[in-house]
């Protein structure tokens, strides 16, 4: 090990017997490590005097140049201070997890007529949430399984509170129609009611409250009534069968479970199963950063700090490895307003839960070394194919428009061995001639490695074009002109039939192409990385153009300004509501006449 920069014996001695963060620097000042202890002195002291260190420790030391410290009321004040700075700072041997801060939710809003919603953000004390969830999907099927059961209304304020006659939704029996009165407002709110007790867990209470209902309809002879209230137990019933894993108890918890390390790739994966209201409402592997050297109790007690602390959590947290856990149990109880316990020996069926996400965590290990194999195959193959030994980054580009009309350039990157969803960028072309794709082209690439050449940022080792010699061409206007190596342009030309299999690689100055085998694990990757590029560039396309579209519709009618404009857009939730409106809707519209709604209703159909 080289010797250190700054005097450590001098400087532990000098350290507290107090609980605090220190922050190792390189010689350049930047923050390599950051770590907490209770006491300082001890902790700092250790690095140094131990023999047995772990070769990545060992490694660290030897570029550490100096040592920052901030001393804490308490472990717990420790830790939250270190997960913030490992946040901000993202030190190179620290274990670091992806913040995702976009879990979605379940809403009941605070309304007269609640709406049941998707909703992401910071969370309003005046509505009812329910979650979070592990993904998108989860949510948009029990949103569904609700409607069913429940008919709330899930449309906006601004429609729900301009409708003159039911929605499709209701038509098919996926709402009560409470905009125009069809069901009373007690009615509804105890549908409310009953939608609230089944999220939070307690199906068996809203099953027997219906099963009143039901009966109370028969009774009475009110057969259709007492029909939708049996096909309403039905559902639930079925439901409670799928999701239910456990015995009927409203739990709420997380299971937190770290793969093996047996699989030989010194690559973890940390599982987390959600319950809520005793539902299983599925899980989320994560893949940590800079984890290789670090044992499994490790990688958990950084995914514990770094993913609770700043957000909701359950009551009970179930952990498969051992962790210090009393300064995270006393933060996350001081943050949540409510009793947060760790438990780290399950017994019964909280074991078997453990056990079922640990497998879906030696599952997830296993998907993606294999994938992450394959990708490793392909780019070797590419790297022979190219002649380039040292090819790893490489970012692509397309362009879309509609006959010119909202043209969009993307820019999708692929790095160690996957795409890079937070370096893509998207660029809206003007100020060319429409449908001119060279001159877009151009535009897009000097966007991109203007700043790049000047020494800022990244340069790739490939830029891949779609298109043929026309468009490497315009491109190869640009990387010399920003003094580049044109050795970095390859273009994917689509073969004569534009089948896949038969692209053609188009080089700079080449009058030859070339032509990889439709099977070749090398031209798999391109047409990977390239239909990446046309996806995204169709998406920014489609959005540009519904934006443009959307101002100019009503826009391009005479007669109406912007105040009509916004009366009507307001009236009926945005375009696609005046889309749909009748001409007798539009006419009840303020400031517009008999004449204009014909008008207007003529212009949009």
């Amino acid at each position: 090990m080289k010797e250190l920069a700054f005097n450590a014996k001098d400087f532990c001695q000098n350290l507290p017997l107090q609980p605090g963060v220190y922050r190792m620097l390189d010689a350049a000042g930047e923050v390599i490590y950051v770590g907490k202890a209770i006491e300082l002195k001890k902790r700092v002291s250790s690095y140094f005097q131990k023999t047995n260190l772990a070769p990545r420790t060992k490694l660290m030391l030897s570029h550490v140049a100096g040592i920052e410290t901030t001393v804490t009321r308490s472990e717990a004040e420790a830790l939250l201070l270190e997960n913030n700075l490992i946040k901000c700072l993202s030190p190179r041997y620290n274990i670091l997890f992806r913040d995702d801060k976009t879990y979605p939710y379940i809403m009941l809003s605070g309304h007269d007529y609640p709406r049941l919603g998707f909703y992401r953000g910071i969370l309003d004390k005046k509505h009812q949430y329910f979650g979070p969830f592990p993904n998108v999907g989860i949510v948009r099927e029990s949103i569904q399984l609700l409607q069913k059961v429940f008919r709330l209304r899930t449309c906006e304020d601004s429609v729900f509170s301009n409708r003159s006659r039911p929605c499709l939704l209701y038509q098919i029996k996926r709402c009560s129609g409470a905009c125009v009165n069809h069901v009373s407002a007690q009615a509804y709110a105890e549908d409310v009611k009953n939608a609230a007790l089944f999220l939070y867990g307690k199906q068996t209470e809203v099953v027997n409250s219906i099963s009143r209902k039901m009966q109370a309809a028969a009774s009475q002879q009110a057969y259709e009534q007492a029909a939708l209230f049996r096909d309403q137990i039905q559902a639930l019933r079925k439901i409670r069968e799928k999701q239910f894993v456990d015995s009927g108890k409203a739990l709420d918890a997380d299971i937190v479970a770290c793969s093996a390390f047996s699989e030989g790739s010194g690559k973890p994966c940390v599982n987390l199963a959600m319950v809520r209201g005793g539902r299983h409402l599925g899980d989320k592997s994560f893949f940590p950063q800079n984890a290789a050297g670090y044992g499994p109790s490790a990688v958990v007690e950084a995914f514990l700090a770094q993913h609770y602390l700043n957000r909701s959590t359950p009551h009970l947290i179930i952990v498969g490895e051992k962790i210090h856990k009393t300064a995270l149990q006393t933060l996350l109880t001081e943050q949540s307003g409510h009793k947060v316990m760790i438990n780290l020996k399950p017994t019964g069926e909280r074991r078997i839960w453990l056990e079922m996400a640990a497998e879906n965590a030696r599952l997830a290990l296993k998907q993606m070394l294999n994938r992450q194999a394959s990708q490793e195959e392909r780019l070797q193959a590419l790297q022979q194919a190219l002649n380039m030994p040292g090819l790893a980054r490489i970012e692509c580009f397309d362009i879309s428009h509609t006959q010119g009309e909202a043209t969009v350039a993307s820019c999708v990157v692929y790095d160690n061995f996957a795409m890079r969803n937070g370096e893509y960028r998207r660029f809206n072309i003007s100020g060319i001639t429409p449908g001119d794709d060279y001159a877009a082209m151009r535009d897009a690439l000097t966007r991109r490695y203007q700043k790049i050449a000047e020494g800022e940022g990244k340069l790739p080792d490939l830029i891949l074009i779609d298109g043929g010699k026309g468009q490497i061409s315009a491109a190869l206007e640009v990387i010399v002109e920003l003094g580049l190596n044109e050795s970095l342009l390859l273009g994917v030309a689509k073969g004569e039939t534009r089948k896949p299999g038969l692209e053609q690689l188009v080089f700079p100055n080449m009058k030859k192409s070339l032509q990889l085998p439709s099977d070749h694990a090398g031209l798999h990757l391109i047409q990977q990385i390239r239909d990446e590029a046309h996806r995204f560039a169709i998406q920014g396309h489609r959005k540009r153009r519904g934006k443009a579209r959307t101002n100019s519709s009503l826009e391009d009618i005479g007669g109406v300004g912007t105040k009509r404009r916004q009366a009507l857009l307001e009236r009926f939730g945005g375009l696609k509501g005046v889309l749909t409106a009748s001409i007798e809707e539009l006419q009840q519209t303020g400031g517009v006449s008999r004449a204009l709604a014909e008008k207007i209703y003529k212009e949009l159909h």
